[in-house]
């Protein structure tokens, strides 16, 4: 049993001709370090974990918009609200707008401060 799962991972692997290493050489491990941080979301404060890399988006997008992360933050979550009726999963939200973000505009990806 073992054999056989063995050649079939083999097998995968000859298959893909092409992998992509995930961590290229400079990959900094610090990026995925989850980071809670106190923020104020239209006037109640409140706490948001999230990964590194996803702060310094966040900062860049701040930056471009010339507000702060909180204003920025609280914008997204009024605007959630009126469009869509809420969000169980803020973080997550956050996450996703920050992805789009850094697909639109690579250069204005996760870079920090």
């Amino acid at each position: 049993m073992v054999y056989e799962v063995k050649q079939q991972e083999e097998k995968l692997t000859r298959n893909y001709s092409h992998p992509m290493d995930p961590f290229v050489r400079e990959f900094d491990m610090a990026l995925a370090r989850p980071l809670s941080r106190s923020i104020r979301l239209n006037g109640f404060a409140t706490c948001l974990r999230l990964e590194q890399v996803y702060w310094d988006i966040l900062t860049e997008m701040a930056r471009l918009n010339c507000c702060t992360i909180s204003a920025l933050l609280s914008y997204v979550d009024r605007e959630v609200h009126l469009r869509h009726g809420g969000v169980k999963n803020f973080s997550g939200l956050i996450r996703v707008v920050c992805v789009v973000h850094s697909l639109k505009d690579p250069a204005c990806g996760a870079e920090g401060p």
